[in-house]
């Protein structure tokens, strides 16, 4: 399947399934809506007041032993805790990541579009122009320059002359840098049922980290997960309410101790209380800094010692909380904290507050860590599972849009 056809399909979905859902969807609210009971068939005798009263009669004593039947069941049954969430639809994903993505595609798209106005022909000096304006981007040096090797190999091979249809081509690469034969690079590593989960949050104070652990609650809950939070910033003032807050506002119970206490006792405490109530996922904070930055590795080297020694092969995920919107200087703190900790994942807080949003391709190529979750809003459900093709359509809105027209044509 090509790059586009197999694209359309991620970011639409099958609009076919969808449609023949809503369309059941549709015929289950007109009989819901119909009493038939009302309707008499043409050539039907009227039946009389009495018949009908025992029909009535008859109905209420047939509806009263189904509940009580359906009561006794439902006793027998463990309680469910949480209804699941109706799942998003694959183009209101789509839409997420275009919104987002907005102030870089504007600043990024419109330059590349000038440069398409500029240059009708592709040439060397079009690459250099759109070297540029990939780096301000904060795509990265290297992530550029493997980029620009391949532009030139497919324009050669493909004996392209114009810059026609350019976006569509920069996208397709920008994908295959980004997940360079890997897959499901994105998923958490979760644990099968019936065992505990453990995820360690990492990252300096002021990225979204707190914000980040509730989104994330929120949305293993709406999976039907029954998670616990472990305030391990110990060290920030109001850390510790601040994660209560959003443990009450997502439901989610709150291991803690006072202010100042050690991070590494209140994580054996919350794993403690996580394995008794039978949780599936523990989500564990830590302090963003202390008097300096050797004390902060080593107490989150402290806090990950405890966590291995209660439970091997844990913490199942570190995930390192970076602000899109601080560019290169995210790269600088990725690397400080992939030495103290084995970090398993990017979360990648305010991408939608950033016109450099290139800087997920920067992470992945010069660390060689996924970008897991990123942020695209302010709203509950606007942590979003980073998707590569998505997030390239998010670049480029515009121009893959025609592009998937003309597979339609």
């Amino acid at each position: 399947m090509s790059f586009f056809k197999r694209l359309k399909e991620k970011l639409i979905g099958n609009t076919e399934e969808e449609k023949v859902q809503q369309e059941l969807e549709n015929s289950e609210v007109e009989v819901k809506s119909d009493d038939s009971s009302l309707l008499i068939e043409e050539g039907e005798q009227i039946k009389s007041v009495e018949e009908i009263v025992d029909e009535v009669i008859e109905e209420i004593e047939e509806a009263e032993n189904k509940a009580q039947s359906d009561t006794n069941r439902e006793n027998e049954l463990e309680p469910v805790a949480e209804v699941v969430e109706k799942k998003p639809s694959a183009w209101s994903i789509t839409q997420k990541f275009k919104q987002g993505l907005s102030k870089t595609r504007d600043t990024f798209t419109s330059k590349v579009n000038d440069l398409v106005a500029r240059y009708r022909k592709v040439d060397e000096d079009f690459f250099e122009e759109l070297e540029e304006v990939l780096l301000q981007a904060d795509v990265g040096f290297d992530t550029v320059m493997e980029l620009m090797d391949k532009l030139r190999f497919e324009v050669q091979r493909k004996n392209i002359k114009d810059t026609e249809g350019i976006q569509a081509i920069i996208s397709e690469k920008l994908v295959e840098i980004y997940e360079a034969g890997e897959e499901d690079i994105a998923e958490l590593n979760l644990q099968p049922d019936g065992e505990l989960t453990v995820i360690l949050f990492v990252g300096v104070n002021g990225v979204g980290k707190t914000t980040t652990i509730g989104k994330l609650a929120h949305r293993l809950k709406s999976q039907g997960k029954s998670v616990i939070l472990a305030a391990g910033d110990t060290f920030r003032a109001g850390a510790i309410d601040q994660l209560q807050v959003w443990g009450d506002r997502v439901g989610c119970e709150v291991i803690k101790q006072s202010e100042g206490s050690d991070p590494a006792a209140v994580i054996y405490d919350a794993i403690g209380a996580a394995r008794k109530r039978g949780a599936d996922v523990l989500i564990c904070d830590t302090a963003g800094r202390l008097q300096n930055k050797v004390n902060l590795m080593k107490e989150l080297e402290k806090v990950h010692r405890v966590i291995s020694r209660e439970i091997p092969n844990a913490p199942h995920e570190v995930l390192l909380a970076l602000d899109a919107t601080t560019g290169q200087n995210a790269l600088v703190q990725a690397q400080t904290f992939k030495e103290a900790t084995n970090v398993t994942g990017i979360v990648l807080t305010k991408l939608d507050g950033t016109a450099k949003g290139g800087i997920v391709l920067a992470i992945r190529n010069k660390l060689h860590i996924p970008v897991k979750f990123v942020g695209l809003g302010e709203k509950m459900d606007d942590l979003q599972p980073f998707d590569a093709e998505r997030y390239v359509y998010g670049l480029f809105a515009e121009g893959l849009e025609k592009e998937l027209e003309k597979i339609d044509d």
